[in-house]
């Protein structure tokens, strides 16, 4: 299992505490794979890109229209965190109660 998220993050944090084994991507040292970001924006659409974050008020209105895969690879700390990918190749974004439950985490 993989987090995709970041190292000072404190919901990865969290996450990463709770779930044993899973191994932490950090997306602006290490980015995040095209596939998995593709697959992320085929499953979540819009929700992927945080659009609350200083980031996302620091871009132009041309930036903010670019494709979310083109936007995040440009701007990893951009997405939603954390993105969470099972070896069964499931995607969870965010650390909800449900995402929680989903993957058995009280």
């Amino acid at each position: 299992m993989q987090l995709y998220g970041l190292k000072s993050c404190d919901t990865c944090r969290k996450a990463l505490k709770a779930l044993p084994g899973v191994v932490l991507v950090d997306v602006r040292a290490d980015g995040v794979p095209q596939a998995v970001l593709e697959a992320a924006q085929a499953r979540f659409g819009a929700a992927l890109v945080n659009t609350r974050s200083t980031t996302w008020r620091g871009l132009s209105e041309a930036e903010r229209d670019r494709p979310a895969p083109e936007l995040l690879a440009a701007h990893p700390a951009l997405m939603k965190r954390p993105l969470i990918v099972t070896g069964e190749g499931e995607m969870y974004l965010g650390w909800t109660p449900e995402v929680r439950a989903a993957l058995g985490v009280d």
